[in-house]
């Protein structure tokens, strides 16, 4: 007696439940696709174009508010060249910030701030850097300040809109100085100039106050949050006019 080999033909119901299974699988995995490729978007973006700080201090004010985030542009100085005017954000040059001890965290917290700072949506190292405003350029001569309290560009006066000076006080700098900008290096200050320790203040680090371009990590181009601040940053090129042309 030949063996007999019983199939079973998958009802209707088995077909359409089989096939929602695997519509769901597939979504699932579209979903991942998704998010690995976003994630990995994110990362380049953060890496190569832009990414975002906070302010931590009041040396921008009012341009920058405490706690502000900002988005920088990563394609200066290597692709596009820095200005006068430039609000920049740099690594510290050695000695313009006090050591610092990270907080402990828990390990969840910790992952999820690592995730953050990779996608490029938090930055936890904003207190290791610095933000300020370009002053003077490689072999730029800056002088503060003349008798209407202006300070001077290779020779030209600078009538600065964006300074907040105390009340009363028309001078853009408490304190005199006579620089020349070496080859490499940038002269930057704050936009709250008697509330800010800036290259006047740091000419006893090693690099005496002056910034290496290699260290800026890009040009802030808008204030992005929180909402009510909302502004696109400029570099003010009226009021460095004819400093390009002045005393070489």
């Amino acid at each position: 007696m030949a063996d007999e080999t019983e199939t079973t033909t998958p009802t209707r119901r088995e077909q359409q439940e089989a096939k929602r299974r695997r519509g769901v699988l597939l979504f699932v995995r579209d979903l991942l696709v998704i998010f690995v490729v976003a994630v990995l978007v994110s990362f380049l973006i953060k890496t190569f174009l832009i990414r975002s700080f906070f302010i931590p201090s009041q040396s921008m004010e009012q341009t920058l508010e405490v706690n502000d985030r900002i988005i920088v542009n990563e394609l200066v100085p290597d692709v596009v060249p820095i200005e006068h005017g430039d609000v920049v954000v740099f690594q510290d040059p050695g000695g313009w910030l006090p050591a610092r001890v990270d907080p402990e965290q828990p390990p969840l917290v910790a992952a999820v701030d690592w995730f953050l700072a990779f996608v490029g949506l938090s930055a936890p190292d904003s207190n290791d850097h610095l933000v300020k405003r370009v002053i003077g350029l490689p072999g730029d001569h800056v002088v503060c300040c003349n008798a209407l309290g202006q300070m001077s560009v290779n020779g030209v006066p600078l009538d600065e809109p964006y300074v907040a000076l105390p009340p009363g006080e028309m001078r853009v700098s408490k304190d005199d100085f006579d620089v020349t900008v070496p080859d490499g290096s940038l002269w930057v200050m704050g936009d709250n100039r008697y509330n800010s320790k800036d290259s006047r203040y740091n000419g006893d680090t090693p690099l005496k106050g002056f910034v290496p371009v290699e260290n800026v990590v890009g040009r802030a181009f808008v204030v992005s949050w929180p909402l009510s601040h909302w502004a696109w940053l400029g570099n003010y090129p009226e009021v460095f006019a004819g400093v390009d042309e002045g005393e070489g």
